[in-house]
């Protein structure tokens, strides 16, 4: 099996099953996600890839990390995660990219980004849950973070926290690779 057939199976798997959880039927689980019924249900027959924005949504509209949704295995309370198990789920034709490294569900979904932007290259990202917060630490170049339609230069060596309930997005508008660490911390579906 290939990896993208990994992934889709696990996705599958994983929305049934936090579907089932929160006992959402798929119209409630499509009217909390934005995602249309029909999309959720060709993604729980493992018949479709969704785009990052679609898991993302879901994941947000159920409450848990794009990992409790993508993840294969349920682990022992220590988990590892080797480098070719880490997720990538965004990449530019420029070299740009975002890797998922690992996440957990203690207090609701928590998850550690690796991030790599070519200059020129950027991300946007929807509205998040309210009470979403994103922690960021640049390590190489200088990123632009967008915030609600507002521009800050985050140069390395600097961190940043906000609250990701607006829309936002990354952007290297630099002349060198911007390369971040980020952490999300989403609120538990009440």
């Amino acid at each position: 099996m290939s990896d993208l057939d990994q992934l889709t199976q696990s996705l599958a798997r994983n929305l049934k099953r936090w579907r089932g959880e929160r006992g959402f039927t798929l119209d409630a689980l499509a009217a909390r996600s934005g995602v249309s019924r029909g999309m959720i249900i060709q993604i729980e027959q493992a018949r479709t890839n969704p785009s990052v924005g679609t898991t993302v949504k879901l994941a947000d509209a159920l409450g848990v990390s794009i990992t409790a949704l993508l993840d294969y295995e349920q682990g022992p309370q220590v988990r590892l995660v080797a480098p070719e198990q880490a997720v990538r789920l965004w990449s530019t034709e420029a070299g740009s990219s975002t890797t998922l490294l690992v996440g957990a569900e203690a207090g609701g979904p928590f998850e550690l980004w690796s991030w790599h932007l070519e200059p020129g290259d950027g991300s946007a990202s929807d509205p998040h849950l309210e009470g979403t917060v994103e922690l960021l630490h640049v390590t190489a170049g200088e990123l632009t973070l967008v915030v609600g339609g507002d521009s800050h230069t985050v140069p390395a060596g600097t961190s940043a926290t906000f609250q990701a309930h607006v829309a936002h997005a990354y952007r290297n508008e630099g002349d060198e690779p911007v390369e971040l660490t980020m952490a999300v911390w989403i609120p538990p579906v009440r």
